[in-house]
């Protein structure tokens, strides 16, 4: 007699059990047990460390908890998980660069460990206490201002009470949401689901933005294979990284939930469904609106390789008349209106002076002050010219380029957007990678300065968002501790791991597989 089929939770118990014990496939090297391991204990130091540095709103039951009062008000408890967070931050970026140090061969079956490695770092980071950010709370509090009837595009999170003990950052009191409409309807539903509680909000956020990273991958995975290039390994890049699973997961960003969406909406217009892609490219900019830099791409897409001038500009025209439309009819809902436009013509103040826009500034504004010149306005002006080069490089790449290459142009658009802008958060570089991965990056320089890339966005936010009593005095500033102990693994990894680092020093084998073929670039 044949045995009982097993119920939904054993089958899904089974398939991840066959995902940890498959034999390597054919073209992998090495099994990747070691590096999964590595990551899951990473990704539960940095549960533990955020317990006691994450951002815990006032208002949150945990904040009635023995173990989260000791780990956030003794110094031993807030000193143990600064360091287990940035050391679990460090080992999850470790096993990221091993795991693909043992998956160097890709090819087919490969898959199976990377998603493996994604479940497995970012499942727990979903239980994290919100680190890097605590823009999640104030998702929450524009949900709140849905739920009371206000337009969160006119009026700010201070215009109802108790927003400052529900987490959200004080920079948020009275501004305006940059966030696209039905990222707000989100907000709303998620409000209205959980009685604005903080911590249960929390929660459902990080289910959208797994939702998000899900979409990532799969939709990476096969526009990949449609240029030719090797979709686990673009899934490894793109979605397994420690700056994606944290920024998205752990951080609880909307980030993931607007690639998902872009990165779909531009495999449907690659494969023909041109009106898939523009409803997609739609939701996507109705999240975040800076993707409305992909609908001239999705209008190339639609034209077609070796169009004229006329198709071009009838396709670029019929995208945005779609897209338009699509948004004139949502408009009705919750009276949001056009109000989103303001976060594309009314961009976020101010500068980072990590940036090349702000580093390079800083320096001119210095040597024309030494000189008695205005250093200051005249650095600003370089900043601005700076920030329409970025665009007006955009723009040249809509006109001009391989039309067999279109989603290439797109990532090196966004690139020139993203990076020649004055501010660049950990997360913005996630806005354009993915187009420039599922086109492919060559393992030599480019896939270099993507590690370097990601370790320094890692490293930097293990130490720029720790949320510390002031009364709590640990041996040294909190953010110095962060930053010794991320730089000592960094050099770690770099200079004594026999296995990391040579990835910084040994030379790209000729002929070898790098994951993509003719097409990729």
């Amino acid at each position: 007699m044949s045995s009982q089929r097993p119920g939904l939770p054993g089958r899904i118990l089974e398939r991840l059990g066959s995902l940890w014990t498959s034999v390597p496939p054919a073209g992998v090297n090495q099994p990747a047990h070691w590096a999964l391991g590595q990551g899951l204990v990473g990704s539960l130091l940095i549960v533990f460390g955020s317990i006691g540095v994450g951002w815990l709103a006032d208002a949150s039951v945990f904040t009635r908890n023995p173990l989260f009062i000791t780990l956030r008000t003794e110094t031993w408890g807030v000193t143990a998980s600064i360091i287990a967070l940035v050391i679990g931050a460090m080992l999850l970026t470790r096993s990221w660069l091993r795991l693909g140090q043992r998956l160097r061969r890709w090819g087919p079956g490969a898959i199976r460990p990377v998603v493996l490695a994604v479940l497995l770092w970012g499942l727990p980071l979903m239980f994290a206490v919100p680190i890097y950010s605590r823009d999640v709370y104030a998702y929450g509090g524009q949900g709140r201002l849905m739920v009371a009837g206000l337009n969160p595009y006119t009026n700010g999170i201070s215009s109802l009470n108790n927003w400052l003990e529900l987490g959200t950052d004080p920079s948020w009191a009275s501004t305006r949401t940059p966030y696209g409409p039905y990222f707000l309807w989100l907000e709303r539903w998620v409000v209205q689901i959980t009685g604005g509680q903080p911590d249960s909000s929390v929660l459902m956020f990080r289910m959208i933005a797994l939702a998000g990273a899900a979409l990532c991958a799969y939709y990476g995975y096969r526009l990949a294979q449609l240029h030719g290039v090797d979709g686990a390994r673009t899934v490894w890049l793109m979605v397994a990284n420690p700056l994606f699973l944290i920024s998205c997961i752990a951080s609880a960003h909307n980030e993931a939930l607007m690639i998902g969406l872009a990165v779909a909406g531009v495999y449907y217009a690659e494969k023909g469904n041109w009106l898939a892609g523009i409803v997609l490219t739609t939701l996507s900019i109705g999240v975040k609106p800076i993707t409305a830099i992909v609908l001239p791409f999705i209008g190339l897409q639609w034209a077609g390789p070796g169009a004229t001038w006329a198709r071009r500009f009838l396709c670029w025209a019929g995208t945005g008349l779609i897209s338009l439309a699509l948004f004139a009819v949502s408009s009705l809902a919750y009276g949001l209106g056009f109000g989103w436009v303001n976060a594309i013509v009314d961009p976020t103040p101010g500068f980072i002076a990590y940036t090349p826009s702000g580093f390079s500034s800083n320096i001119l504004a210095g040597l024309l002050t030494a000189i008695g010149l205005d250093g200051g306005s005249i650095a600003e002006a370089f900043r601005t010219a700076l920030k329409w080069a970025g665009i007006g490089i955009a723009v040249l790449l809509i006109l001009r380029g391989d039309d067999r290459q279109v989603v290439r142009r797109l990532g090196l658009a966004f690139t020139a957007i993203v990076v020649l802008g004055p501010i660049i958060q950990p997360w913005y570089v996630l806005w354009f990678f993915p187009f420039l991965a599922v086109t492919g990056i060559r393992d030599n320089w480019q896939v270099k300065l993507w590690y370097l890339t990601v370790v320094f966005f890692v490293v930097f936010g293990a130490q720029d968002q720790l949320h510390i009593f002031g009364f709590v005095n640990t041996p040294l500033p909190a953010d110095a501790i962060a930053g010794l102990v991320a730089l000592a693994f960094v050099a770690y990894l770099v200079l004594l791991d026999p296995k990391t680092r040579r990835i910084i020093f040994e030379r790209p084998r000729k002929g070898g597989h790098s994951g993509i073929e003719a097409r990729g670039s």
